[in-house]
């Protein structure tokens, strides 16, 4: 039998405080699946893409193991190949938002195992300027606790790391100046939040209705959270959050494909929790079904 090859990209950061146990078990039902397994650990930002980049179209299958930072980062490389291999993905971080939109297993066995049965599905990939996002590019308010949360705190205490890091941001709450066309439509206003996703979950913090998320359908669901000029307001807003009532008015909630967003204000950006530069312009384009992904 021809072994069909299998790169798989780990970051040893992740999840640092987990067994590594589960990881070898992962390994061993790939190869006994047929796969003939190279690994790469990552030691910096940036390696997991430059190797996937590098080697991923030698591969019949590239794997990401690490939070969805790693797996920013695998795909973004995968995304600079013109034939690109199908891509699995074994979650090992802190908070793994897109896992839980994919229903991939948090137990390595579990997920290989599903890898190795090779069900594939066609996902789409967002395109921030020349950047790559997977589920999310939002801008605003608590964007900054995403990538500054460190990453001994994130392997420490998860998801609450994160909100430890959004109330240092609490007194630094502040509305944003932007225009924003979405598929046609002109936003012109303040706003203290923005999200651009392709996920049911954001941060573990905001939840979207799964009925209402397609992953493939060439559309990112949008969310905008102007500044409340009222009182009233501002507890319409709450509540509506609170609540997960993304239609509710006081809120922007759209299904859109692409957009062009300008403002004269330095606007903290965050694709997939990790940082990105403060820029005048932004494009945001959907790329439908750019990948394959084994689940």
């Amino acid at each position: 039998m021809e072994h069909r090859k299998l790169l798989m990209i780990v970051n040893p950061r992740a999840g640092r405080n987990k067994s590594r146990g589960p990881l070898f078990d992962a390994a061993a039902i790939l190869s006994q699946a047929g796969y003939l397994l190279s690994i790469r650990q990552t030691a910096a930002a940036g390696d997991a893409a430059e190797i996937a980049a590098r080697e991923g179209s030698a591969y019949d299958v590239v794997v990401a193991v690490g939070g969805d930072g790693t797996l920013n980062e695998v795909i973004s490389g995968l995304m600079r190949l013109e034939k690109r291999p199908p891509l699995g993905y074994l979650p090992q971080g802190s908070t793994n938002d897109f896992a839980a939109s994919l229903h991939v297993s948090g137990k390595p066995a579990v997920a290989a195992e599903a890898l190795a049965a090779h069900a594939p599905r066609q996902l789409d990939i967002g395109r921030w300027n020349d950047r790559s996002f997977v589920y999310v590019a939002s801008f605003g308010a608590f964007t900054k606790s995403s990538y500054s949360a460190p990453q001994s705190a994130k392997n420490a205490l998860g998801h609450f790391a994160y909100i430890l890091e959004g109330m240092k941001d609490l007194d630094t709450l502040r509305p944003y100046r932007i225009r924003l066309t979405a598929d046609g439509e002109v936003l012109d206003g303040d706003y203290l939040f923005g999200a651009v996703c392709n996920s049911t979950s954001i941060g573990g913090l905001m939840k979207l209705d799964p009925e209402r998320v397609v992953l493939d359908d060439g559309k990112f669901e949008m969310l905008l959270i102007p500044n409340p000029k009222t009182a009233l307001d501002l507890q319409n807003l709450v509540l509506a959050l609170l609540n997960q009532q993304y239609d509710r008015e006081g809120l922007v909630f759209r299904h859109v494909s692409a957009i062009h967003l300008e403002t004269g204000e330095t606007l903290p950006w965050s694709l997939d929790g990790e940082y990105a530069p403060s820029l005048p312009v932004v494009e945001i384009q959907n790329c439908r079904q750019a990948l394959t992904v084994l689940l």
